[in-house]
């Protein structure tokens, strides 16, 4: 039988694997078809299934009746052409289907991506509190660390903020000295916590 029959009327079937018989020269141009019992046998199904599956390769002349000799074959061309189109055919049913098998995968990796991504999100924004910020906090006048350097009141360990770079008249100092005495003014550039500069705050104005 012809090997694209999935899914195909049984008598089509019947007519496609005649058309293919032709076309390999098995039935030849001029034969007579075998009778519609013979067939029947032949296919194990019914007289009316073979008579539909004659009927559809009359209409496209690949076989005609003809008075006192029966069902012949008169055109392989026909035959040819019957199978092009029938592989055509096919060829858009199952591309069909395939993009409408990929249409359905899209929108399910659509909704897992979004659920991932809300995911994400949820994520992110119970998170956010938690993530270290950069933040500049001046050293007040009348501040008890004036005069006093990071490293004699612990700045990092009481804090836990890091001390990225001293401003001072201007000036940028980055990763200052641990002995080096603040002074009013001096503009601190910290990372840390949202908690950590709090507490920073909270030491600057003792």
């Amino acid at each position: 039988m012809h090997k694209n029959t999935a899914e195909v009327a049984r008598y089509e079937q019947i007519a496609l694997d005649v058309a293919s018989r032709i076309v390999r020269r098995e039935y030849k141009e001029g034969m007579k078809l075998y009778g519609r019992s013979t067939l029947a046998g032949k296919y194990n199904v019914s007289p009316e299934t073979i008579r539909r599956a004659v009927a559809l390769l009359q209409s496209i002349h690949i076989v005609e009746p003809q008075p006192g000799r029966g069902i012949i074959i008169v055109s392989r061309q026909n035959a040819e052409q019957f199978l092009r189109e029938f592989e055509g055919r096919r060829l858009l049913e199952t591309t069909q289907n395939r993009i409408s098998e990929l249409m359905l995968e899209r929108r399910r990796l659509d909704q897992m991506l979004e659920e991932e991504l809300n995911k994400l999100v949820r994520f992110v924004f119970k998170s956010n509190a938690r993530l270290q910020q950069i933040e500049e906090i001046e050293v007040p006048a009348g501040s008890s660390l004036i005069g006093k350097s990071l490293e004699s009141v612990k700045f990092r360990t009481v804090t836990g903020a890091t001390v990225l770079a001293l401003i001072r008249d201007g000036e940028e100092i980055f990763s200052p000295e641990g002995d080096m005495a603040l002074q009013a003014g001096d503009q601190l550039l910290l990372v840390g916590l949202p908690e950590a500069k709090e507490r920073v705050r909270r030491l600057l104005q003792e």
